[in-house]
């Protein structure tokens, strides 16, 4: 196409006597000061010999650093090469095997990127050369891909991992492998001279113990396989909102779905923030492709989670679902933050427009992410939360919802923050138009998204409020005797809370024809480390001292046990949490329950009054209190194994807490 020289001009067809080659008009071109509608939109050449050349000039870069600490200020004036000189050697100790007093020799960056093989002249030799005899594997470089961006770790999902695709929604689908859940059978803790006392070890106990030694098997092995590999992933992050009590984090992973996923639920640095990130508080080593050894003393299978609260490490084999490493922090949170009088808490978070905040806890079924989404209110956040002195604070910087069932209109939220960015974790998907389809349960499900907390609209950025003035304990009670809402004393908030009911509809495939009752301390047994009445007295004293109240709302059966009786209706729930966070419920008259002995409301606008008080929704009278008292039956044997726990020297659980249960 011919300009003339012009950078503005006009094509037109000459006159039927001018033809080009194989008799098409000829294309002229006039010069057309106005009006235009051909741009000459030519530049000089490209300066760049290769394709690699050209993709450098492609990207700005940009990359962050993290220094060891020492550097005065932030962005201290060191040279870009010592600088990553520091962080490496900051990376290179976390990998540190047992046999070496450093870490691999590494050096930044993608191998797939690299026009030549790194020279040692790149690092400075003394810091990294093995102290045993050399070996093939001191020869090798291991590439670090350092806090990656989601977009680069998109690329090497799917350039590298079987199974990553960018979906329609512009979310990247992955899989966790043959685990599509949490191990809890397979989670150890060191038990040393110092845990044995703190933990909470023995009956009902989350806490299976391992000795220090073999943590160091497992530890070396997984090290081991991270460092064979050519190319790790390594992120630096923090934990807790809270800048007085954050804590920072070193994930080294061998998946970009493991970088990713924890780059969404973990606080994001800033660079200046990892400037000066320094030595991890706490450092995990995900090596889940890799198994450990059966015959290992305490392994029980070829998956291991191992937890040493010492060394401030976790190591995990054989596994590669990702919520391992998110709840394995959850649990370290649990040990840490009680002892700076932090209290580690299992629930959503919100706050009202006027400061007002409500915690939410509740297991799975009972409703804890639709009540605690409102969007009338600030979200805080959806599972994870410390209350300190200062108020609460969101220990994660992300979500990890639910899949399964999603819809648009159901939870709007969830759905629209399924965009680029966020992990689907063994979602279906249509294989020419990569649609999902959240009711396809083909692989598991136990469907997740994981997605960074500022996708949620109403999200409060920095996570973090005042003190909480309402602790609602939610509960889907399956044999329809619990009142949807009931008011709870202190006590009764300990009791309830250590207790952690909820009931689970009957499984048609099992035969089971009743609703079965479940309890988990805490609403979160997996997770807490110390006693569960360490964490209600402190939840106590908290409430105490900043007058929050206690609340218990079913939002399962009444009218009678599943199968007889129908569920509370959403609507009515609604009614009775915007009650309580206007303060209204505060005002109403109550009457007290039998054998629960909980005070129920006679009225709350919008919401039937019979069927605030259970009995009256039973027709059959005796049906109700036989009900009644098996599931009062249920609670006083849940709660045996806590009523004869001494804690070191404090003695037994008070009369009070014990007394606060159901009396028959």
């Amino acid at each position: 196409m011919a300009t003339n020289g012009t950078d503005k001009g006009e094509f037109s067809f000459a006159s039927s006597g001018s033809t080009g080659r194989n008799g098409l008009p000829r294309i002229h071109t006039h010069k057309k000061s106005q009006d235009e509608i051909c741009h000459d939109d030519s530049g000089p050449p490209v300066k760049a010999q290769t394709i690699d050349e050209l993709h450098s000039l492609q990207k700005k870069k940009s990359a962050p650093t993290t220094p060891i600490k020492g550097t005065q200020g932030t962005f201290a004036a060191i040279s870009d090469e010592e600088r990553q000189k520091q962080q490496l050697q900051s990376i290179s100790a976390s990998l540190a095997s047992l046999t070496r007093e450093t870490g691999p020799k590494l050096v930044k960056g993608d191998p797939a990127r690299q026009s030549e093989t790194p020279r040692a002249s790149h690092v400075t030799h003394h810091q990294y050369a093995p102290t045993l005899s050399i070996s093939d594997s001191g020869l090798k470089f291991t590439h670090i891909l350092y806090n990656l961006s989601p977009a680069e770790l998109y690329e090497q999902a799917i350039k590298y991992e079987k199974g990553s695709f960018i979906t329609s929604s512009g979310a990247l689908a992955t899989l966790s492998g043959a685990k599509t859940g949490r191990a809890p059978r397979d989670k150890r803790v060191v038990k040393d001279d110092t845990t044995a006392d703190e933990l909470w070890w023995g009956k009902g106990s989350p806490n299976i113990e391992m000795d220090e030694h073999t943590f160091l098997v497992n530890r070396e092995r997984a090290v081991d396989y991270l460092c064979s590999l050519e190319k790790v992933f390594v992120n630096d992050q923090f934990l807790n909102w809270d800048p007085n009590h954050r804590i920072k984090v070193r994930i080294v992973s061998a998946r970009a779905y493991h970088s990713l996923f924890m780059h969404n639920m973990c606080i994001r640095p800033t660079p200046e923030e990892l400037e000066e990130f320094g030595t991890p508080d706490f450092t995990i080593y995900n090596a889940g492709q890799f198994p450990c050894n059966r015959y290992t003393h305490y392994m029980t299978s070829s998956t291991s989670i191992d937890l040493n609260l010492a060394r401030r490490e976790m190591v995990i084999l054989g596994t590669q679902y990702a919520g391992e490493m998110k709840k394995g922090l959850f649990s370290v949170m649990h040990y840490l933050m009680p002892k700076r009088q932090i209290l580690s808490l299992h629930s959503g978070c919100n706050m009202g427009k006027e400061g007002d905040v409500a915690l939410f806890f509740g297991l799975s079924g009972t409703g804890k992410t639709t009540l605690s989404t409102d969007h009338n209110r600030y979200l805080i956040g959806d599972d994870e939360h410390c209350w300190s002195e200062k108020g609460v604070s969101n220990i994660e910087g992300g979500c990890y919802a639910k899949c399964i069932d999603l819809s648009r209109e159901k939870e709007p939220d969830i759905w629209n923050a399924i965009k680029f960015g966020t992990v689907l974790e063994n979602v279906v998907f249509d294989e020419h138009t990569r649609e999902l389809d959240y009711s396809d349960k083909s692989v598991t499900e136990n469907t997740r998204a994981a997605y960074p907390i500022e996708y949620i609209p109403n999200a409060k950025i920095p996570c973090v409020g005042p003190h909480p003035k309402n602790v609602i304990l939610l509960a889907c009670d399956a044999f329809g005797v619990l009142p949807p809402v009931s008011k709870l004393s202190l006590a009764q908030t300990m009791y309830h809370f250590i207790s952690g009911y909820t009931a689970l509809v009957a499984g048609t495939e099992d035969g089971i024809k009743e609703p079965q009752a479940t309890f988990s301390a805490c609403f979160g047994a997996a997770f807490i480390m110390l006693h569960p009445t360490k964490y209600a007295a402190m939840l106590s004293e908290k409430m105490r001292k900043h007058e929050a109240t206690g609340w218990l709302v079913n939002t399962g059966w009444s009218g009678g046990r599943y199968g007889s009786g129908s569920r509370i209706k959403l609507a009515y729930t609604r009614k009775i949490i915007d009650a309580i966070h206007s303060g209204t419920l505060l005002k109403a008259n109550y009457t007290k329950t039998e054998v629960f002995g909980l005070e129920i409301p006679t009225e709350i606008e919008g919401v039937p009054s019979e069927i605030l008080d259970p009995v009256n929704t039973w027709s059959d009278k005796k049906a109700y209190k036989d009900t009644l008292l098996k599931l009062g039956g249920l609670f006083r044997k849940n709660f045996e194994v806590f009523t004869n726990y001494k804690i070191g020297t404090e003695g037994k659980l008070t009369d009070e807490i014990v007394a606060a249960g159901p009396i028959f």
